[in-house]
């Protein structure tokens, strides 16, 4: 449901933003689907006065006017609307505003406003129609304001354009809260607020002004109708067209206007939440008739769809026959028309089961049965009657007749008190609310309490079905309270559980890793001295041997996991097995000393053979990029590539020409690449990959991309750009420099084409990239995507001399 903020702020105006009014509601439980504002950016436009208009000289559609904005000077403006004349008042966008696009950019992006000429004629601005100020357009020319629009004044503030809309997904048992009225009670009630509604004037039953008489009411389902109440007003004056404001209210909550008369029933539906509906008094028959349908009756809906009923369904009728689906919709033959003068109003509460279901039968969903299968107050009727009759008596000076009224009281919603102990309240939340502190909540929230020794008795009000049970009410509390304000608190047990997700994390690396054919090693942090003189590197530090070896080939400390997984290597190409891939984590030891001894939870891999176990169809052997795959294995799907970074390794146990290290947000986490030949052949290996990396920062990675973030729901947009450049520059380099350039709404890059040969300059290769743009605020325009893809080129060109591609 649309609800607009300023419509809210009448009932109930707390100091709260918009921001934190929505967080407010989605937190008591009505979740905000979306909130934006009546119309997008845009700046400098006033109200404006046409002071005059005369013929452009050298154009027949054209028009040159003097307006008034309010400055010490007219202002000369071309124009080319239809519909200028003197004394208009209209939007003015003066020398500098910034108009929303079509594209449905704005701001910066947008249509800028300069001084220009028209056909040898200065034009020092535009007047507008309501397309230029994102309204939308009902007819083709200027927006007409009300002569009493005050010139000079923002035409955002006069038209309330700043003022937010309020998507409110609400959930089935709410019913209640499908209007203002229903949402200002949540808002007042969780900020300790009363309520200001309009006042409404409750007619006099005695009084009948309309010049006809209300027809009589026959109730032959009383059980599915027991309240009906039915109103004749006469004398309509239908020159009257539908107020500005309450047409904009109703656009905003997502309605069109039609007329008057249907534009006030939909304003009460929305403002209260009581569905009504107006027959056209002239073609009632006799009485009005509320029965269940007869099997294969028929009815013309207003939709023009003709519907055969079965016999369950709930209908109002005359003496001729069915006039409308009760709670769903009206018949063609008696709906308002633009010209109809006189109406019977009807304000009924109809049971929730008699409604449930009929409208999805016939292919129908409407304000009214959304409302009415969910539950509509059964006090209501009577007031929303009677502020639709205010409405339609004040404005357009109809004359109210007789309210006629039937009842069966017996049948309405039984309202049974519910018993709520007192303790059980801490029980279930695990938190102590003050006594009076609940009072205070259920009582705003409508229910009748009263305590008696440590229970309250609480009687729910007439809108709430939803009510039955002790725990009902202890949601409402929660709920109204505040969950933020409910501490979480772990159960009471027997024994300390502190839980760490790291043992989680590591075992979800290791399944990747498994998945993809590597089996977990699990070996002792002691190794051959030997072996570690083989795998030596300065930036290890030195050997540090133990005091009491358990045996001469595990007498130090290993200083990477290598160590511990080039003998398991060895052993299983000793027994034939020729493709192999292991895994393991442990601790590192690294440091000169005893005294400078780093421990680092590490994760390491190690891979001999072809890529697949031995098949029918092609194989290769495993190479960098193989290991670079598996590697990335360990880093969550969503994590976005430009944080990921290598760069050659000059540790002496990796290949010179095959190594690299591994960094993510610019630290170092470990290396990857070929096993020095020299060092494989000491050992008797083939070609081995290994890599390590160290835990503690892929399980940062890990936790933080928990996090979901909401994703945009504008499109992407995608451009390629191919380039020459100098094959010794490193594509992650020319990465670097996209990303430096491209601007903060680029999503993602990625290298999709490599080409080097003949038809490119020997020294050079062709290098293409796709790159997508995505703001999570608009739909980006094509202006914009080819600033940034300018941009990109610029910079490849200056900093890598590179040449873009025409083919």
């Amino acid at each position: 449901m649309k609800i607009s903020e300023q419509w809210l702020r009448q009932w109930v105006n707390p100091t709260n933003t918009s921001e934190a009014l929505a967080e407010q509601l989605t937190m008591a439980g009505l979740e905000i689907d979306d909130r934006y504002a009546v119309a997008r950016a845009f700046n400098g436009v006033v109200v404006g006065e046409v002071i005059s208009v005369e013929q452009h000289p050298d154009a027949d559609k054209l028009r040159v006017t003097q307006v008034n904005v309010g400055g010490d000077e007219l202002l000369q403006i071309v124009c080319g609307a239809p519909n200028v004349a003197v004394g208009m008042k209209a939007p003015v966008a003066t020398i500098g505003a910034v108009l929303p696009t079509s594209d449905g950019s704005n701001g910066k992006a947008g249509f800028h406003i300069k001084a220009s000429e028209l056909r040898g004629v200065a034009s020092n601005g535009m007047l507008c129609g309501a397309s230029e100020i994102d309204l939308v357009d009902d007819i083709d020319g200027l927006l007409a304001l009300p002569s009493d629009a005050p010139v000079g004044t923002d035409i955002r503030e006069y038209l309330g354009l700043d003022n937010q809309i309020l998507d409110i997904s609400i959930t089935p048992n709410r019913g209640d809260c499908f209007s203002v009225r229903g949402i200002a009670r949540e808002i007042a009630v969780t900020n300790s607020m009363t309520m200001q509604p309009p006042e409404i004037t409750m007619a006099n039953d005695d009084a009948a002004n309309s010049s006809f008489a209300t027809p009589t009411v026959v109730i032959d389902a009383i059980e599915q109708c027991p309240r009906y109440l039915l109103q004749a007003i006469s004398d309509i004056d239908r020159s009257i067209a539908t107020p500005k404001w309450l047409a904009d209210r109703l656009v905003q909550s997502g309605l069109r206007s039609h007329n008057f008369l249907v534009d006030v029933t939909n304003y009460v539906l929305m403002e209260l939440g009581q569905p009504l509906h107006a027959f056209d008094a002239d073609t009632i028959k006799g009485s009005i008739i509320v029965r269940l349908a007869e099997s294969q009756e028929s009815l013309t809906l207003l939709n023009d769809q003709t519907v055969t009923l079965n016999g369950d369904e709930l209908v109002i009728a005359d003496d001729e026959g069915v006039l409308a689906l009760a709670g769903i919709m009206g018949g063609k033959r008696s709906s308002v028309t633009d010209s109809t003068t006189n109406i019977v109003l009807e304000s009924a509460f109809f049971s929730p089961l008699a409604i449930a279901a009929r409208a999805r039968r016939f292919g129908l969903h409407t304000d009214a049965s959304q409302r009415f299968e969910r539950g509509v107050d059964f006090e209501l009727p009577a007031l929303a009657l009677a502020r639709a009759t205010d409405l339609i008596t004040t404005i357009a000076a109809g004359k109210a007749g007789k309210i006629v009224t039937v009842e069966q009281l017996d049948q309405l919603p039984a309202r049974k008190a519910i018993i709520l102990p007192i303790t059980k309240v801490a029980e279930v939340l695990g938190i102590e609310i003050a006594v009076d502190t609940m009072v205070r909540i259920l009582t705003q929230l409508g229910f009748a309490v009263a305590q008696q020794d440590n229970t309250l008795i609480c009687t729910p009000p007439s809108y709430r079905f939803d009510m039955s049970i002790s725990e009902d009410l202890i949601e409402e509390l929660a709920r109204i309270y505040g969950y933020d304000n409910i501490p979480s608190v772990l159960p009471h047990l027997q024994v300390s559980m502190n839980y760490d997700d790291t043992a989680d994390l590591t075992h979800e690396m290791k399944l990747a890793l498994v998945d993809i054919g590597y089996m977990e090693a699990i070996s002792f942090s002691f190794s051959d001295a030997k072996l570690e003189a083989m795998i030596d590197d300065e930036a290890l530090g030195a050997v540090l041997p133990l005091a009491n070896p358990i045996s001469s080939d595990l007498a130090v400390m290993r200083r990477t996991l290598l160590s511990s997984l080039l003998p398991c290597v060895q052993y299983n190409l000793n027994r034939q097995q020729s493709r192999i891939r292991f895994f393991e984590t442990g601790l590192s030891f690294v440091g000169q000393n005893i005294s400078e001894l780093v421990q680092t939870p590490s994760i390491a891999l190690v891979a001999v053979g072809n890529v697949w176990d031995e098949q029918a169809y092609q194989n290769r052997a495993t190479d960098f990029y193989d290991l670079k795959h598996d590697i990335e294995q360990l880093l969550p799907v969503q994590t976005d590539s430009a944080r990921i970074r290598y760069e050659r390794s000059d540790l002496d146990f990796l290949h010179p020409g095959q190594g690299a290290k591994l960094y993510i947000d610019d630290h170092y986490i470990g290396w990857l690449g070929q096993l020095h030949p020299n060092t494989a052949k000491q050992l008797d290996l083939p070609v081995t990959w290994v890599a390590q990396l160290a835990l503690a920062p892929l399980l940062a990675l890990a936790r933080e991309q928990q996090l979901i973030a909401t994703p945009s729901k504008f499109p992407q947009v995608r451009r390629d750009i191919a380039i020459l450049v100098n094959s010794d520059i490193s594509v992650q380099a020319l990465q670097a420099t996209i990303r430096s350039v491209a601007g903060e709404l680029l999503k993602d890059m990625w290298l999709f084409d490599v080409y080097q040969g003949d038809k490119v300059p020997e020294g050079q290769r062709s290098l293409a990239f796709a790159l997508t743009w995505q703001d999570p605020t608009q739909t980006l325009s094509d202006e914009s995507i080819k600033a940034a893809t300018d941009k990109v080129v610029t910079a490849l060109s200056s900093k890598h001399n590179a040449q873009l591609r025409d083919s």
